[in-house]
């Protein structure tokens, strides 16, 4: 695999607006017309009219030049829907006014504004933001313009941020679910049978990642010195394991993984423990927010590499 090219940290693209089209023309303008004429009003305006140009070229170097962003991702996204992508901005001195932040290369659609940063301060934009398709998404580029300080131009500069963000099978219609499961629980993660609901209590546990804080026995946990949850006796729920065929080519495979992820949040949205098998992973039925952000990850992962896997 090979490294992904640094930017240089002086590049800078500069795109007039649409007023610094028309401010051009009127500077080209005066300036035919100060050489045809030879008037002295008209070459004292255009040596204003550039001066404004410059000094807009100065001003807006010094916004962007000492800005240093962070991304503050969020555990994941569902494709074609908008999500909020955080920044986190700062600067070592100096101000900066009039800030945007998106995405370099297109990789999302959307963009955060900032009025203004001060010197020393993290400043947090949050950009409403559209991903084009599911899977493992490598965000490389942050794209950092303004329009300080007249609005004539658009000056940008790229920096190098790398981020990975899982994006989520766009959530569609539900077909039918498959026959409730039955027997012994097999696989990763989970809750176990008869436990986690609102009935007697069954002991404690130590409370496990993504898992539901409400429960914790806080007295019992200062004791501890680690967070206790209550486990509770529950009915028995239906369970369901969800399968998908990860050799389908192209479209079916998406269209699966989306039909996948509405059967899950229908199903555990009715009380139900739900599983998956896919791509030789197997996640036991549980329910829960965690458990269900695990099985919209492992179908987000469905028939890519991800980092650290092993071929």
């Amino acid at each position: 695999m090979t490294a992904a090219a640094t930017t240089p940290s002086w590049r800078r693209t500069l795109k007039a607006t649409r007023v610094g089209r028309t401010y051009l023309v009127i500077t080209v303008g005066i300036g035919l017309g100060a050489l045809n004429t030879g008037n002295n009003l008209l070459y004292l305006v255009l040596g204003f009219l550039l001066a404004i140009i410059v000094l807009s070229g100065v001003l807006s170097e010094r916004v962007i030049a000492d800005i240093r962003v962070k991304r503050l991702l969020p555990d994941g996204a569902f494709a074609n829907e908008p999500f909020p992508l955080r920044y986190e901005v700062s600067r070592a001195k100096g101000r900066a006014f009039a800030v945007r932040l998106s995405e370099g290369g297109g990789a999302l659609d959307g963009w955060a504004w900032i009025p203004t940063i001060l010197a020393g301060t993290k400043v947090t934009a949050r950009a409403d933001v559209t991903a084009p398709r599911r899977g493992p998404l490598r965000l490389r580029q942050v794209q950092i313009s303004t329009f300080f300080p007249f609005g004539l131009f658009e000056k940008s500069r790229t920096v190098d941020v790398e981020d990975l963000l899982l994006i989520w099978p766009r959530r569609g219609f539900s077909c039918d679910p498959p026959p409730a499961d039955g027997g012994h629980l097999t696989g990763e993660s989970g809750s176990q049978r008869h436990r986690d609901g609102s009935g007697d209590v069954q002991g404690l546990r130590e409370l496990g990642d993504l898992e539901d804080a409400r429960r914790v026995h806080w007295k019992k946990s200062a004791t501890a010195g680690k967070l206790l949850k209550v486990e509770r006796e529950r009915e028995d729920r239906k369970q369901y394991t969800l399968r998908i065929d990860s050799d389908a080519p192209g479209d079916p495979l998406e269209r699966a993984c989306e039909e996948t992820a509405a059967l899950t949040n229908r199903l555990l949205s009715e009380g139900n423990d739900v599983g998956l098998e896919a791509g030789g992973r197997r996640i036991r039925p549980s329910s829960g927010p965690g458990h269900e952000k695990r099985i919209l990850s492992a179908l987000a992962a469905l028939g890519y590499a991800m980092p650290g896997d092993r071929k």
